[in-house]
């Protein structure tokens, strides 16, 4: 049997906590280090109780680009199933949208950005 194809997703945020991955997606996700160049990490009020209550805080980060490529955001390279991107895009609320980016690595992932 073949394995279920994954896509590449950068996250820099709650994504990466372990134990919100089995209650979402049932397991850990493969997780690697990596970066993205040129954008930093502000701070923004989310009001979604959905949202607040799965992750316990009203504040989020998102980021913001800043051109420069010497700015680089930490985070790790999650590998989700087709079926398990679904459930990421309905946790991620309205003022986030996915799209592709090219991380430190050099690889393509999706990134949630503020819409």
């Amino acid at each position: 049997m073949a394995a279920e194809p994954e896509e590449l997703l950068f996250s820099y945020a709650e994504l990466r906590d372990p134990q919100l991955q089995l209650d979402m997606f049932g397991r850990v996700l493969p997780a690697e280090p990596d970066t993205l160049p040129g954008y930093t990490v502000d701070y923004v009020e989310i009001d979604d109780i959905r949202f607040n209550d799965r992750t316990g805080r009203t504040v989020h980060p998102h980021l913001r680009p800043t051109g420069n490529t010497r700015d680089k955001v930490l985070g790790a390279l999650l590998r989700l199933t087709p079926e398990e991107f679904v459930a990421a895009d309905e946790f991620e609320v309205a003022m986030f949208r996915r799209v592709r980016v090219t991380l430190g690595s050099g690889r393509e992932a999706w990134v949630y950005l503020t819409a």
